[in-house]
């Protein structure tokens, strides 16, 4: 076996595409560590219903789910719940979207992998320069957003219990996100 320096995302994700991951789970590499986590149906509700408002303003096309970007830090493949990328931008050579054009990330915690979405993860997002990360909590009926990322770190607005909207129309998403049919479990 190589070495872990020795090691690439690139080659990683050969070797989980050649892995019989179960159906239904979702597969990304967090600091050069593989987590699969079960996407339960409530998880699933909450990213359609993220899904279905940024569609409302954004195209198909801008709007993603569960698609591998490499962010900045230690072998970080992400495969983000719901993203939007910039208006106008492609997939690099390798046929990857690029950190670079991500304007809002939104991740629904599971609870085997929290401390991902709320300690590396953020970090990167952050370092990314990623303008929007929305954090949506079910096992405590919140949402939490970071914007304004800065010299590697996020200016943390107020939590938002679920009912309430999230106001993000100062922001690049330039919309609110309705919480109402966000349940916990």
């Amino acid at each position: 076996m190589a070495d872990s320096d020795e090691l690439s995302l690139d080659m990683l994700f050969d070797w989980l595409e050649r892995m019989p991951v179960p159906e239904g789970y979702k597969v990304e590499i967090v600091e050069g560590a593989i987590y699969m986590s079960p996407q339960r149906d409530n998880h699933w509700d909450i990213i359609a219903n993220i899904y279905d408002q940024l569609r409302t303003k954004y195209p198909r096309r801008r709007v993603k789910n569960e698609v591998r970007i490499d962010f900045p830090g230690h072998l970080n493949g992400f495969c983000a719940d719901v993203l939007l990328v910039k208006d106008g931008v492609s997939k690099d050579s390798k046929g990857h979207w690029r950190y670079q054009d991500v304007e809002f990330v939104a991740e629904v915690i599971s609870k085997d992998t929290a401390k991902n979405d709320y300690g590396p993860k953020r970090d990167a997002y952050a370092l990314a320069g990623v303008p929007v990360y929305l954090i949506v909590d079910p096992y405590i009926g919140q949402c939490h957003v970071f914007t304004e990322p800065k010299d590697g770190t996020y200016r943390t607005g107020p939590a938002v219990k679920f009912g309430d909207p999230i106001d993000l129309t100062d922001t690049v998403v330039g919309l609110t996100l309705a919480t109402d049919d966000m349940d916990w479990e």
